[in-house]
């Protein structure tokens, strides 16, 4: 669980107040140092499982104004990215596509949320994250 304790140095700095994640034990697993270390408990919510993309769309659109970490899985990512960025044919819609252990940080605009930053996996030179568009 490398990526995890990574993760903590990672999100430590947006303060999150509440961590939430899919029931499934490896996303549990992920975030759950990073829960310790803030402090915080784990919260399992049904909307972040597979499967559930739709459901998570609307969970964060009601969390405007919160900070917090979700943890959830591919499926239901791409299904978060297609309401973020509505346009088939925007180019952000495939430079921001997470991969295994990346992270967006998505913050309310007016009344829509929007992903501000896309922290891609720590490098092997240990130069921490690159900051994509």
């Amino acid at each position: 669980m490398v990526r995890a304790r990574e993760l903590v140095l990672v999100l430590t700095e947006y303060r999150p107040q509440r961590i939430l994640s899919s029931p499934y034990v490896r996303c549990c697993a992920t975030v759950q140092p990073l829960a310790e270390s803030l402090g915080l408990a784990v919260e399992s919510v049904d909307e972040l499982a597979e499967g559930h993309g739709v459901d998570a769309v609307r969970l964060v659109a009601t969390m405007a104004g919160e900070s917090a970490v979700l943890c959830t899985h591919g499926d239901v990512a791409t299904e978060i990215l297609e309401a973020l960025v509505p346009d088939p044919k925007d180019p952000a819609r495939k430079a921001l596509r997470l991969q295994k252990g990346e992270v967006w940080v998505v913050q309310s605009n007016g009344s829509q949320p929007a992903i501000v930053q896309h922290l891609r996996r720590l490098s092997s030179s240990g130069q921490g994250p690159a900051e994509g568009a």
